[in-house]
């Protein structure tokens, strides 16, 4: 297309990502505007990997000619870091096994691209050697990766339906990734490898809409932290609960303690430590200004009984 290498569905994939993210914009000016920055983000590094990877390598683009391979593989690795990283803020995880960290991730990811693809090209000139040198060893690694992912967020025993859909959704964005290094070996098969990674992007596109529902089917539990706003002038200060000053783990974690769900339970559902869920209870307390879990439920009860 254009008289470029750019396949069709790149370019649909392309204008379709553009309108998530313009939408993700526009409701981002509108309220819960902090809570869009991560998703918005994530939404433009895929517009920037379908614009690279779709219209490059381009003949008149200036020498050297690897020079648009790193640009096109370097916003990919980004990409990918970024997606993970998004989903470790999700899951509030800091590391997985075998120090699955995002620095770690950052420097086998860097290393690798920089020993196994850059060097041997430049003492070869072979592209395609230098690929595969590249995208073996990720490979492996990144289904490493994503095996041990499933375990971490897959130890509930009765998640919520919401958590449980997202933990899927979230499993299936980790594997579009993970099949990425295994598209490229391949070969250039536009078609079938942005199919995949704008699947991923999709997936947690679907996962934040989700998130919208579960919380509008919730709003009679969150009546205070939702509706309060329409009452404010009618209540000192102090009374007030802001629904915008909740992230969305806090939103989560008051609905769960609205159903009266313990500490333990709650740390089960959302694949965090007792501790992480206890901060966040601390957070939530003090943001709506009552000393403990028994002063919040009296608060919550009372203020929706008026």
């Amino acid at each position: 297309m254009f008289g470029t290498s750019i396949h069709w569905t790149t370019f649909f994939y392309l204008l379709i990502d553009i309108f998530i993210v313009l939408f993700a914009l526009y409701q981002s000016s509108k309220k819960l505007k902090n809570n869009f920055f991560r998703f918005i983000k994530l939404g433009l590094l895929f517009i920037a990997y379908n614009g690279t990877g779709g219209f490059l390598p381009i003949e008149n683009f200036p020498d050297p000619f690897i020079f648009q391979y790193i640009i096109t593989y370097g916003v990919a690795i980004t990409l990918c870091l970024y997606l993970i990283y998004y989903l470790y803020k999700e899951y509030d995880i800091i590391v997985v096994k075998f120090h699955f960290s995002i620095q770690n991730l950052t420097i086998i990811a860097i290393g690798s691209f920089v020993l196994l693809f850059l060097i041997p090209y430049f003492f070869t000139h072979s592209l395609s050697s230098a690929r595969f040198l590249f995208t073996i060893p990720i490979s492996i690694i990144a289904f490493v990766f994503l095996w041990f992912f499933y375990q971490r967020i897959s130890n509930s025993v009765k998640p919520n339906p919401f958590f449980l859909r997202r933990n899927k959704l979230s499993v299936l964005s980790v594997s579009c990734i993970a099949l990425l290094p295994v598209l490229t070996v391949i070969g250039d098969y536009q078609w079938l490898t942005f199919t995949v990674m704008n699947l991923a992007f999709y997936a947690i596109t679907a996962i934040e809409i989700d998130r919208y529902l579960y919380l509008l089917e919730n709003k009679s539990k969150m009546h205070k932290i939702f509706d309060w706003n329409n009452k404010q002038n009618e209540y000192s200060a102090k009374h007030r609960i802001i629904y915008e000053n909740l992230t969305r783990r806090e939103i989560e974690v008051a609905l769960s303690i609205l159903s009266n769900k313990t500490y333990k339970e709650i740390s089960k559902d959302l694949f965090i430590a007792e501790s992480t869920v206890s901060k966040h209870a601390s957070n939530i307390f003090k943001k709506t200004d009552v000393k403990n879990r028994r002063q919040f439920l009296s608060r919550f009860r009372k203020s929706f009984k008026r």
